[in-house]
Order: structure tokens, then sequence, then C-alpha cells
């Protein structure tokens, strides 16, 4: 079995060597997403582009809503491995197998069908509702290559190997930059082709993945069988509040673009544009703290609680360390970022008066993930679903429409950074004093 064991051996280096790839992994599926667009625009147009975003939004929120089940593996299967529980870890890996399988195919089939119901909620225009709905549908019938690509590298590092996840995703990326133009236009596909493209790619990395995994023996995969009930509930117990966390965060996102919209074109366009960014910027205190989720987890799971509040203190402060400079670093070049997106003077003049206010909000933000990191590696999803609620329909959306109406657009920026600020407070405050270290997730005592 690969991976690394986090219950021993010097904490930040381990820290710094496990969530390094994580980032890059993280990078490079950003840029697939850019580097798609860039295609589909080019080679189709500004309609198909258009089609693409409004699509992206309906499977944004069932990634994310993988990505929160994905968390919950990644605990169980964590703290099973720093059991050292081999059977466990088999069984519960198997569960999540079945259940995970059923799930996504029946959540291909119902996105299938009402694909189309679907786009006309979000108010998709006529001319894009065709190129959407077949988009969107291609993109249904590949979400069990979705569902698998991403639960591999869940996995792995729980298991403390983040390098084999690193390789799957490259493949996936330059099949899909590869793929596009040929499907695209080659074939003559249009707007499907863009979706064959990231299934094939995605469903080509999984089953690269998998033949690793079979073949180096890094994961314990054995033939699916029936899971026991109490497998089942533990999965279910954790997984569903831990994929509305991610849903609540994605709702979070357009609620707050509902306040940018009401300011007009050019402020739209500057926020776009500085969200580009954004998703960049966090990718780093999104790594550190799937880190320390996985680091906590195995050491949760052998009871050496002194070395989790240690593995906490190392990932807060790795964390100030490199949002802080990427705070100087945006301040320094953040209009030559957002002129990269975005010609129009008014809408750069925004953008970049945007990043340089919110830039040394950042450390306070990545504290959310490292604090919240921890807290989910003892099974305590509920309450981290809360503090998701609290952080965005709590603070941040109604800070942000607050003080956007004291400060016009400016109070963007200020409402945004003070949510980030005080939702950080919140999670210390419960990591301090909350009774989340009472959790037991398994029926038999950890010695």
């Amino acid at each position: 079995m690969s991976g690394q064991d986090f219950t021993q051996g010097n904490i930040m280096k381990q820290l710094f060597v496990f969530s390094t790839p994580i980032m890059f992994a993280n990078l490079l599926q950003v840029s697939s997403q850019f580097i798609n667009s860039l295609w589909v625009g080019n080679l189709i147009g500004a309609n198909a582009l258009g089609s693409v975003s409004i699509s992206g939004t309906v499977i944004f929120t069932v990634l994310s809503f993988i990505i929160g089940v994905n968390n919950a593996a990644l605990t169980v299967l964590s703290q099973q491995r720093g059991q050292k529980d081999e059977l466990g870890l088999k069984r519960y890996l198997n569960a999540f197998v079945v259940i995970l399988t059923l799930l996504s195919v029946a959540l291909g089939a119902i996105g299938f069908i009402f694909a189309e119901p679907i786009l006309q909620l979000l108010g998709t225009p006529a001319e894009m509702a065709d190129d959407a709905t077949a988009y969107l549908q291609i993109n249904f019938l590949g979400i069990l290559f979705l569902f698998g690509y991403n639960f591999i590298g869940t996995v792995l590092r729980s298991l403390g190997d983040s390098k084999s996840p690193l390789r799957f995703v490259l493949v996936a990326v330059i099949l899909n930059a590869v793929l596009d133009p040929i499907l695209i236009a080659g074939f003559k596909l249009g707007i499907q082709g863009a979706a064959y493209a990231t299934i094939l790619s995605q469903g080509i990395a999984f089953l690269v993945g998998i033949y690793s995994i079979l073949r180096r023996k890094l994961a314990p995969f054995s033939l699916p069988v029936i899971p026991k009930r109490e497998e089942a509930a533990l999965i279910f117990k954790l997984g569903i509040p831990s994929g509305l966390q991610m849903t609540v965060i994605s709702a979070g996102v357009m609620a707050i673009m509902s306040v940018v919209n009401s300011f007009g074109g050019d402020v739209v366009a500057g926020f776009s544009a500085a969200q580009r960014i954004d998703s960049i910027i966090m990718l780093p205190a999104m790594a550190i703290g799937t880190a320390v989720n996985s680091m906590a987890g195995q050491n949760i799971g052998a009871g050496n609680w002194d070395r989790v509040q240690k593995i906490a203190v190392y990932g807060v402060l790795y964390n100030l360390l490199i949002m802080l400079f990427i705070a100087v670093f945006i301040v320094l070049f953040a209009e030559f970022g957002i002129s990269l997106f975005i010609q129009e003077e008014e809408a750069i003049d925004f953008g970049t008066q945007y990043l340089i206010i919110i830039a040394f909000f950042y450390p306070f933000l990545g504290l959310n993930f490292i604090l919240n990191g921890i807290v989910r590696a003892s099974g305590a999803m509920f309450q981290v679903l809360v503090l998701n609620i609290l952080s965005f329909w709590v603070l941040r959306y109604p800070l942000t429409y607050l003080f956007s109406k004291m400060m016009d657009e400016e109070g963007i920026a200020i409402g945004m950074g003070t949510s980030f600020v005080i939702s950080s407070g919140f999670a210390f405050l419960y990591y301090r004093y909350g009774k989340w270290n009472k959790q037991k997730l398994f029926q038999k005592d950890i010695e």
C-alpha cells in the first residue's frame, strides 16, 4: 500500500511535501477549465462559450457535492489508516465504491433527463438553450468518470499519497487540451465535441488510475460486495452534510454575484476577472486544508491528539506565510493580472481596486480551510456545514450587500473581507472550544 504514515515524523516537512502536489493538481484542474473555454470561444464562438458557462454552473454544483462526499471518504479512510486497521480500510473502501457508483448512476440519469428544465430555471437565453442542453446532457452521461476520477485521488491522499493523483490529473488535462480541437473542429462536433473531450479525458484518466492502483497495489481495492448496514449508515451520516457543505458554498457564490450584478457591466466584468485570479490565489490554502484533513485524520485514528494540535498549528502558520506572500504579490501586480482578462478601463480599475483591498484578507479565509480541515478530520461534518452556512449566509452575503449599499462598489471587497475575518474567528472558537474531538466514528474503541 502506498503513501505516508503521518502518525510519526517531521510535521512541517510532511505538510510541505504532501500539500505541494495537491496545489499543482488543483492548478492543473483550473487551467483545464481555462483551456477548454479558450478552445470553445475561439473555435465555435461567443454563444457556445456562454452555453458552456451556463451549463458549467450546474456541473460545478454537482462537482461541489462530489467533492463534499469525497471529504467524507478522506476522513473515514485516513482514520482507518491511522488505526492500522487493514480490514476496516478495505471494507470502507468497498462501501464507498458501491455507494458512490450507485449515486453517480442515479445523478447521471436524473441530470440527463432534466437537463433542459434545469437550464430553463437558470434563465438560459433561447439562442443558447440547445447547445447548453446538449453539453450538459453529455456531461451527465459521463458523470461516473467524474466521480471515479476524483474518488481515486481522495483514496490515495487519505493514505498519504498525493503524487500519484497529480499524475492522473496531468493525464486528464493533457488529453482534454488535445481532444478539444480534434473533436470540436476536426470531427466538426461543435459544442458536443467539447463535452465529449471532457468526459473522454476524465474516463481515460480514471482507467489509468485504476490500472496503476491495481498494478502497483497503491490501495486495497477488491471486487465490490454489498456493504454492511453500519458502513453505509456512517457514509451517509458524514457524506450528506459534507456534500451539502460544498453546495452551500456554491450557492453562496451565486448570491454574491447578485450583489455585484446590481452595479452594472463594468463592475461585473472587473469582478469576474478578479474571481478568475481569486480561484488561483486560494489554491494553496485549499491544498493545505486537504493535507491537514488527511494528516489529522490518520492521527485521530491513532489517538495522537497532541500531534493533531501540532498539525493545526503548523497548518495555520504555513497558510499565513504563503497567503501573506501572495497578498504582497497581488498588491504589486493586480492591474497587470486584471488586464490579462479584460481591456475596458473602468472594469480594470474596479477589478484592480477589488484585489488590492481584499488581498490582505486572504490569510483569514485560508484559516477557515485549515481549521475546518482539522475539524472535518474528526468526522464533525454537520458542525462544519453549520460553520459554512454561517460564513456565507449570515456573514458574507449580508455584509457584502450592506457595505455595497454604504460604500457603493468599493464596499463589495470590504464586506467580503470583513466576513473572512469574522468567520475565521468563529472557526477558531469552534476549533478551540467545540466538542469536535469527542466524535467517535467507529464502534471499535480507539486505544
